[in-house]
């Protein structure tokens, strides 16, 4: 079973500095994640993947078909501003993932215990 691209709007938002693409993949329905869907599109745009970030992914009851939205961003500076932290943390894979946020609550934790240690010795 073979996956198709069919892209149905391209539009250039100007004021956010992006390309809004939302495309039909055909017969993907439960067998396509997020990342993978990134891939057909850009391989389809001859676009970079590393700036084209899966926003959603729909399906509908009945309809083997999945509507993708996705962004494009020329300098992914901008998409840092712009989107929230969780959109960068999915498209990474689990190890990556799993290594900076073990690495964040590290850091508060070593945090946590200077502020309790200060703490302490302020009180005696």
């Amino acid at each position: 079973m073979s996956l198709e691209v069919v892209l149905l709007e391209d539009n250039n938002n100007v004021l956010l500095k992006r390309r809004e693409i939302k495309s039909i993949i055909k017969n993907a329905i439960g067998s396509i994640r997020k990342d993978e869907a990134a891939n057909l599109i850009a391989e389809k745009l001859h676009i970079t993947k590393q700036n084209l970030i899966p926003i959603a992914l729909r399906s509908e009851y009945g309809n083997p078909d999945v509507l993708a939205l996705m962004y494009y961003y020329d300098d992914i500076e901008d998409a840092k501003k712009q989107l929230p932290r969780y959109r960068f943390l999915r498209i990474m894979s689990k190890e990556e993932r799993k290594k900076i946020l073990d690495d964040e609550k590290a850091a508060k934790l070593k945090a946590k215990q200077a502020a309790a240690a200060d703490a302490k010795s302020k009180k005696k």
